[in-house]
């Protein structure tokens, strides 16, 4: 956990220099009259809108390039520098931590349906990774939002075994409560995650960030066995915007010339009763393993 808890802390927590403006947003909608999503074309066609439909307040947090629901992978450290800091061969597929866009090769979106694909940067020295490829598919399915995301590595470096976020979830700050089934439990437990990371082995891989009234959002990303999260407390404007909570599956991958791996994740709104229920009977049927209430 060294790795993650010194890392992803700093990743995607709060920059404290921005170097250049954010480029104009481009955002695309799907809408199928209860759940609505959208993804910003000016960032790697990256999901970074969840609401329900004709409801005007986004579950994800989107502070910058990094907090987007997005394939972000972990490789050598390579020389790099962000913000200052010692940095690793971090392709992501937003951008980088300077505004800098990820390149869209293809993007097709239809009534329910969307599919991208895309050259991530480097989080830290913004260069274009070009042996990098990373596609996406989206769907509505009534309440229920299915992800399918793919990376396919052409490079010749053999990268060293790293958790990998499978992937990064940044909520609202509303949204403190974490329900989850912990290893050797067989119930969900509650509790309002701390700062930097904590792992959490699990039992069961779906997942719930809710508000104090017992509403929010479900994250479902079939076989995660462990997970790591925290809380963000933002800080001066306009950094209070970047006060969020987090959450990824994380899998021990090591990237090898020749290596793709592709994975889904499930995402609705509601009450943890409407959460199970809709991945239980309108996800299941969609995913690669079987749902677990």
């Amino acid at each position: 956990m060294k790795f993650l808890t010194s890392a992803l802390s700093l990743a995607f927590g709060i920059s404290t220099l921005q170097a250049e403006p954010a480029p104009k947003e481009d955002w695309t909608y799907l809408d199928n009259g209860k759940i609505r999503i959208g993804v910003n074309r000016s960032a790697g066609a990256t999901l970074g809108w969840l609401s329900l439909s004709q409801v005007d307040f986004n579950y994800f947090n989107r502070f910058d390039l990094g907090r987007y629901v997005q394939q972000s992978w972990y490789g050598d450290r390579d020389g790099s520098n962000w913000n200052g800091k010692p940095w690793r061969w971090n392709p992501v597929q937003g951008g980088n931590w300077q505004h800098k866009p990820a390149k869209v090769l293809k993007f097709e979106a239809t009534k329910n349906r969307l599919n991208s694909t895309s050259i991530p940067l480097h989080w830290a020295n913004g260069k274009s990774l070009e042996e990098v490829t990373f596609r996406q598919t989206i769907e509505l399915y009534d309440q229920v939002v299915a992800v399918e995301f793919e990376m396919i590595y052409r490079g010749e470096h053999s990268h060293a075994p790293r958790h990998q976020e499978l992937p990064a979830v940044f909520v609202d700050q509303s949204l403190k409560h974490l329900h989850c089934v912990k290893k050797g439990a067989s119930d969900l437990i509650s509790f309002i995650p701390g700062w930097p990371n904590e792992y959490v082995k699990v039992d069961r891989d779906w997942f719930a960030f809710l508000n104090d009234a017992g509403h929010g959002i479900g994250i479902w990303a079939p076989g995660t066995e462990a997970l790591t999260c925290y809380r963000a407390q933002g800080g001066p404007a306009p950094y209070h915007k970047g006060a969020c909570s987090y959450l990824a599956p994380i899998k021990t991958m090591a990237i090898q010339p020749g290596f793709t791996f592709r994975y889904q994740v499930f995402f609705t709104i509601g009450s943890i009763s409407e959460i199970k229920h809709r991945f239980h009977k309108i996800a299941a049927p969609l995913a690669d393993g079987p749902f677990r209430p």
